[in-house]
């Protein structure tokens, strides 16, 4: 069901217990069953009902806070997501409960000395979509550096750096200002961007994620988040 992106393999294993899940007509309560690339898979409205209801948050990270566990003393990112830190502008209809924590994840990072759009989500699928090996959506940063960058330095960013042995992938990169440059990923190697910057000759001094896939962070403040509408897709 994961590879058809029906679902998260997390979800696919609440499915299944909960009798939500037919193979070829029968009902599979049990996990683990193998079952043959052929056979006909229906799932019950009652799981569509459920992962309609999943929500996905966007935070805009203040530098301080870690994406994932706590560590060296810093607090996650999630300890943001209350209500009193609900940007009062959010278009969103729904407003928030404490169901709305169960199970929310960071679907990406960003370091603590970074900012900007953190995503988080209930659901599976987008997190798959956003940062699964196979994950195709450009995030976008605006990065402030020090030093000089050469002609060839630009062109090293762009194709032609190497990061732990592995060849990274195409990357845009430009001017945003005398002192910042804009940089479109594909990928999110840890502190990728920074160690990029230091393969060049440039030391980046601030970074900000300012859009993952279509969705920008816009006018978002910082240490507010907000709900994904309906209508927005990454």
């Amino acid at each position: 069901m994961s590879e058809l992106g029906l679902c998260s393999r997390r979800e696919a294993d609440q499915w299944i217990e909960n009798g939500w899940v037919k193979v070829d007509g029968e009902v599979v309560s049990t996990l683990g069953v193998r079952v043959s690339p052929a056979a006909r898979i229906e799932i019950d409205a009652a799981a569509e009902r459920h992962q309609s209801e999943l929500v996905t948050i966007l935070l805009n990270k203040p530098v301080g806070y870690v994406s994932g566990q706590p560590e060296d003393g810093h607090e996650p990112a999630i300890m943001l997501i209350t209500p009193e830190n609900h940007w009062p502008a959010d278009p969103s209809p729904l407003r928030f409960k404490q169901s709305h924590l169960r199970g929310l994840a960071p679907a990406g990072r960003l370091d603590i000395d970074s900012t900007g759009l953190l995503v988080f989500t209930q659901d599976g699928r987008i997190a798959r979509h956003l940062i699964g090996q196979d994950s195709e959506v450009e995030k976008e940063y605006l990065v402030r550096v020090q030093g000089t960058l050469t002609d060839e330095g630009m062109k090293r960013l762009h194709h032609g750096l190497e990061l732990d042995g592995v060849k990274l992938k195409p990357a845009r990169v430009s001017w945003q200002n005398e002192h910042q440059l804009r940089f479109v990923l594909r990928e999110g190697r840890k502190r990728q961007i920074r160690r990029m910057c230091e393969l060049v000759g440039l030391v980046a001094t601030g970074l900000k994620r300012v859009r993952s896939g279509s969705v920008p962070l816009g006018p978002l403040p910082v240490g507010q988040w907000r709900y994904l509408a309906r209508g927005e897709k990454f």
